[in-house]
């Protein structure tokens, strides 16, 4: 048990050898596979379904643990299979991006083929599971059923076909929002809200940025293996200028949520994370340096990934301000009703 690792393995992507990898415990070894330092953004969105629910007097807490183990161990599974598909592809042959920022399990020999298989195998299992005791929490409901598939095309081919057709940044932005965070507020309320929906698109735009960070970090590798992503067709510059667009969109969001009495002022907390905004905005106005700069990180999550951590970083900082204030904002309706009615 290396309780040290699972730590750093949930803050970052851990550079290891692979004698270091051979000495860890399973579940360092799972958590640094399904880069679980990512996962946190999933939590958030479950998060948020709750709260959704709770604000409404729908709140289930078995189902809502069902649902958030469930959806995490989902995105393990597509992270896992992410690896296994771009590896038997060849796109991580050559020292493609990947390869240098993080461990790639096979591409890096870390594991066979078949314990990157087994590993996703168990991990995508125990999550159909979870999702079938929803179902039948919910009477068997078409719409489960439907949401369940619909979770479950998205793990099998975000990384082949759908980013290959510029569609992987707009399956990020449905899975996020409408698909976790409205399909968890249906399995939880079991009805469909699409004030929830809306009301989310200020988290989901901040993980969209991550995955458009990432992609353009990678843009020209990228365009050499014919993976067509959106900045790949937009060009550097305009991912760029839409990435800040998504980070300054989420603000706007929150006050017209207020102005129209959806959330309640205390919403405003959000605002604090615009420091962070502030701090990595001008890096976006900017190409991507040709070398690391001297106050950038080395690895572990940082170079050569360049936007995407800054992205990372600014969602994390507005992600975590967002879920605090809807925390608030719940339990204000909860004890105050009439003074926020």
């Amino acid at each position: 048990m290396n309780v040290s690792m699972w730590k750093k393995a949930l803050q970052v992507i851990p550079s290891v050898t692979k004698e270091e990898w051979d000495a860890l415990d399973i579940v360092s070894k799972w958590l640094i596979s399904t880069r679980a330092a990512v996962l946190v953004m999933t939590f958030i969105s479950a998060a948020l379904a709750g709260l959704f629910a709770l604000r409404d007097g729908k709140f289930n807490l078995p189902a809502w643990l069902a649902l958030t183990l469930g959806l995490i161990l989902a995105h393990a599974t597509n992270n896992l299979f992410n690896d296994y598909t771009d590896f038997v592809r060849g796109v991580d042959k050559d020292n493609y991006f990947r390869t240098l920022y993080g461990p790639q399990p096979l591409a890096h020999g870390l594991l066979t083929t078949r314990q990157l298989l087994t590993y996703t195998a168990v991990t995508g299992l125990v999550a159909v599971v979870l999702g079938v005791a929803l179902v039948v929490v919910n009477g068997g409901d078409p719409l489960v059923w439907l949401l369940i598939g619909l979770g479950a095309f998205f793990v099998l081919f975000y990384t082949w076909p759908l980013k290959y057709i510029a569609l992987g940044e707009v399956a990020v932005l449905l899975v996020w929002g409408p698909l976790m965070i409205g399909g968890g507020y249906y399995v939880l309320a079991h009805n469909w809200d699409w004030n929830v929906v809306w009301a989310s698109l200020p988290y989901v735009l901040g993980v969209t940025t991550v995955i458009f960070g990432k992609h353009i970090d990678k843009i020209e590798i990228d365009r050499e293996k014919h993976i067509h992503t959106l900045p790949v067709l937009l060009g550097e510059k305009a991912s760029r200028y839409t990435v800040l667009a998504m980070m300054v969109l989420p603000y706007l969001l929150v006050l017209l949520l207020i102005a129209t009495k959806y959330f309640t002022p205390v919403m405003l907390i959000v605002l604090l994370a615009i420091p962070t905004f502030r701090a990595v905005a001008p890096a976006f106005l900017q190409p991507k340096p040709a070398t690391r700069p001297a106050d950038f990180p080395d690895g572990q999550g940082g170079w050569p990934l360049y936007f995407a951590p800054l992205s990372f970083g600014n969602n994390r900082s507005f992600g975590a301000l967002f879920m605090l204030g809807l925390f608030i904002d719940v339990l204000l309706r909860i004890f105050l009703p009439a003074f926020w009615r």
